[in-house]
């Protein structure tokens, strides 16, 4: 029988995996290759992610997976030669880095190689507007070029049944010193369950339970309506057919047609990093490439802290430190003080966003920050400016998610809860609240800091 070896990437699953199940037709030799490349580009999060996640795949493989760190390439051709590998397989990873080195990889064959699409329901190279050019608008992309254009996605594929080729030399797991040394590790290990069981035991919870309020119910980041699958779809415990197919068995309605539809938004930030590869470093939209952003060290510090004295703002980000994790509604909401009311340039954001979220993903994290900025495709315009006190009366209007991660507000009303420097003198004392104390006073003004923002995007509008 020939000997196939599969290369484990962004697909780290049994189940739904094509390139697995097409080399299981021959003896597998299942590898993880920890690219340096790679390393250097990946946040602290994501590595214990990823260290739990590969933990439970070699234990689905009953202990064959085979680690080695090092240049993927040169690797592979070692593997190659010393395993004797007739054929080897893999899953495109959507990222310009990763593409270049496919195609590296490739010129460097003399074997066959098979090349499959595991972590997209839709190829991005298939969905053009009628004029050949990629889309920048999310709706018509989903809507007429996926959905009205008949590309259905692939259904999901059974488990893969696998004979193994021992590899000669092993490298153990903890060898790639994939986890944090920092203490804050066991918070998120705490709050987290890695590996492909747990990624479909957590859809079928969210399908039972949370998807029936979903298209309102997403905004409050104190309710469980949203799915919490972003990291194992990242890492690809899952796969996104896996999830489109068990959803939409359920029927249609607005709750399921509206989760579907973040489904295309993930696919639609793949395709504009694909396509437009340049907003990885820039703005998509280059009518931005003069704007005057402060970023502020002091400001951007305080950001990162959930020190800004703005208490929606704040929860998230203690949130974020805490759990690997912030909630959509309120990504939204500090990415846009960030950027307008601190009037700092979208890609700080982005990096600490990528050193903290347990999901954090390239396409994902750069697209949407683009969009909050005002930069990217399809984004919100730059004068739409959330306000944080009203966004904590909307949509944590009682404090429960506020209060969870500000404990020193519990005691706070609703009133004054996310507006607490308006609150009298009494009734913070009353509260145990001591502002430039156990909790900091405003870092900006919000009308102010509104309306120099406002000012400097007509500065750039003039110059158009």
């Amino acid at each position: 029988m020939m000997r196939s070896l599969h290369w484990f990437r962004n697909d780290l699953r049994l189940t739904d995996n094509p390139a697995l199940i097409a080399a299981s037709e021959n003896d597998v030799l299942p590898v993880y290759i920890l690219d340096s490349e790679d390393l250097k580009d990946m946040g602290q999060a994501s590595k214990l992610w990823l260290h739990h996640s590969l933990n439970q795949l070699n234990e689905s493989l009953e202990g064959k997976l085979h680690f080695i760190q090092g240049d993927s390439i040169n690797e592979i051709r070692k593997l190659i030669d010393s395993e004797q590998i007739d054929a080897i397989y893999w899953n495109r990873v959507f990222e310009p880095k990763k593409r270049s080195k496919d195609n590296d990889l490739i010129k460097s064959l003399e074997i066959d190689y098979h090349i499959f699409n595991g972590s997209l329901l839709w190829e991005p190279e298939s969905i053009l507007k009628d004029d050949g050019t990629p889309y920048k608008v999310f709706t018509p992309f989903y809507r007429k070029g996926c959905i009205k254009a008949g590309k259905t996605p692939r259904e999901p594929l059974s488990k893969a049944k696998l004979n193994f080729i021992s590899a000669q030399d092993q490298t153990s797991l903890d060898e790639l010193n994939l986890l944090p040394v920092h203490p804050w590790k066991k918070k998120i290990e705490s709050k987290w369950e890695m590996g492909e069981d747990t990624a479909m035991k957590r859809l079928d919870d969210f399908l039972e339970n949370g998807i029936q309020n979903y298209k309102e119910g997403r905004n409050y980041p104190a309710k469980s309506f949203v799915s919490r699958l972003s990291p194992h779809l990242h890492f690809g415990e899952l796969s996104p057919n896996q999830i489109w197919f068990k959803t939409r068995a359920m029927g249609d309605d607005k709750n399921i047609d509206h989760f579907c539809s973040e489904l295309g938004w993930r696919e639609f930030s793949h395709y504009l990093i694909h396509h437009f590869s340049f907003m990885l470093k820039e703005n998509l939209n280059s009518n931005f490439d003069a704007f005057p952003w402060e970023n502020n060290a002091d400001f951007i510090q305080s950001w990162k802290l959930g020190e800004t004295g703005y208490p929606i703002v704040d929860a998230g980000m203690k949130e974020l430190w805490e759990t690997g994790y912030m909630h959509n509604r309120v990504r939204m909401i500090v990415g846009s003080f960030l950027v307008k009311n601190l009037l700092t340039h979208w890609s700080y954001g982005r990096d600490w966003f990528n050193e903290c979220l347990v999901d954090a993903d390239l396409a994902n994290n750069t697209a949407s920050w683009q969009w909050v900025a005002g930069t990217g495709a399809d984004a919100a315009p730059y004068f739409r400016i959330f306000n944080p006190v009203k966004q904590g009366q909307d949509f944590d209007k009682d404090g429960e998610y506020t209060k969870k991660y500000l404990p020193q507000l519990s005691k706070m009303p609703d009133k004054y809860l996310f507006n607490p420097w308006e609150a009298p003198k009494e009734l913070l004392a009353d509260a145990g609240v001591k502002l430039g104390e156990n909790y900091p006073h405003p870092i900006v003004e919000l009308k102010s800091s509104r309306e120099n923002a406002l000012a400097s995007f007509d500065q750039i509008k003039k110059k158009k």
